[in-house]
């Protein structure tokens, strides 16, 4: 079974959400519900609890019971759909409770199984008669009857299914209101699971997330409302958004630069190369000595002295295939007019 249960940060309330199974291995568990109650407690006067559970697990039911008995909050139940077996149990802690028209209560004796041996059983046996008068006591005292009463209508092996009106007639719960209406003839299961889909329609506080703690934070901290927050929230998104172009405009530039570099470094190697101060197989080495440290290795390399000869330099031929050497010999016989 899918679980459904949070905690929701409202402007004047939390919510706490016990939809699905209630078990310490899966669903709802008693831990969490504690958690989530001492978390809303600390920081919001009003808990609303909304109830759409089949029931589950009786101790880890009975937990979750003393815990909102034993909350210093204002805390209002509403059963939205479904409250059945131990979740009908919860539902009469002591606390407010509201029922939708449209939900169903329903309350049955509990049940367990043994494997073992005669005594093995027996043990079962006495355990199961002591959770009956344990429970029995809880609806006695919200129902104001007396345990033998209780026993003696809800607790022969039936299941006892009530509406909201019937629930608020027999005192299980303290008013009832509107929901969105279900078919009047749905059976519970159509009603369990109508309202867990409404739920998943919903969207959810998956991540737990507390606006009042981000307002604690120096980015929110001009924040006056949810409303504030959530407009922040936008502008980061969207920022965040642009990030992947002004990344590829960065990486564009750097890399520019780079060619830009090692066109300058490769016309130092020329050069180098030329006048004899470097040669064709060190150019290798150079180069790895230039991106480890561009700016010794150059000045390293300008400082070398040049092993060729004027003459050899100048007499590189030009594009034209004339050496600047015959080009100035030829300047000299113009001027003597040879």
């Amino acid at each position: 079974m899918k679980r459904f249960f949070n905690i929701l940060p409202g402007k004047e309330a939390a919510c706490i959400l016990l939809y699905g199974e209630i078990s310490d291995y899966h669903g709802v568990s008693s831990a969490d519900v504690a958690r989530e109650i001492i978390e809303a407690e600390a920081q919001f006067g009003n808990i609303d609890v909304r109830i759409n559970s089949i029931g589950g697990e009786v101790y880890a039911g009975i937990a979750i019971f003393n815990a909102f008995r034993a909350s210093k909050a204002n805390i209002t139940i509403y059963i939205d759909g479904i409250a059945a077996s131990i979740a009908s149990v919860i539902a009469a802690c002591g606390k407010p409770v509201k029922m939708s028209r449209y939900a169903r209560l329903m309350i049955h004796r509990p049940s367990g199984g043994a494997y073992g041996n005669v005594d093995d059983i027996k043990v079962v046996e006495r355990e199961l008669n002591s959770l009956e008068e344990t429970l029995c006591e809880m609806y006695a005292t919200r129902c104001h009857k007396t345990k033998e009463d209780i026993r003696a209508e809800w607790f022969d092996g039936k299941d006892h299914w009530f509406t909201a009106a019937q629930a608020l007639e027999l005192g299980l719960i303290d008013e009832v209101y509107d929901a969105d209406p279900v078919p009047e003839d749905s059976t519970p299961e159509q009603v369990y699971a109508i309202f867990n889909n409404r739920l998943q329609q919903q969207p959810q506080n998956d991540n737990k997330m507390n606006l009042e703690e981000l307002r604690k934070r120096p980015s929110f901290a001009n924040c006056a409302t949810d409303e504030d927050v959530l407009k922040l929230i936008d502008g980061l998104e969207t920022n965040a958004a642009k990030v992947p172009g002004l990344e590829q405009k960065v990486a564009d530039f750097e890399a520019k630069e780079r060619q830009a570099l090692e066109a300058e470094d490769d016309a130092l190697l020329d050069e180098a190369e030329d006048d004899g101060r470097t040669t064709r197989d060190e150019r290798p080495s150079f180069k790895a000595l230039l991106k480890a440290d561009r700016d010794n290795t150059r000045k390293v390399i300008k400082g070398l002295k040049p092993k060729k000869r004027a003459t050899e330099m100048i007499h590189k031929p030009d594009p034209n295939k004339q050496g600047a050497w015959d080009k100035r010999q030829e300047e000299i016989r113009k001027q003597n007019n040879q």
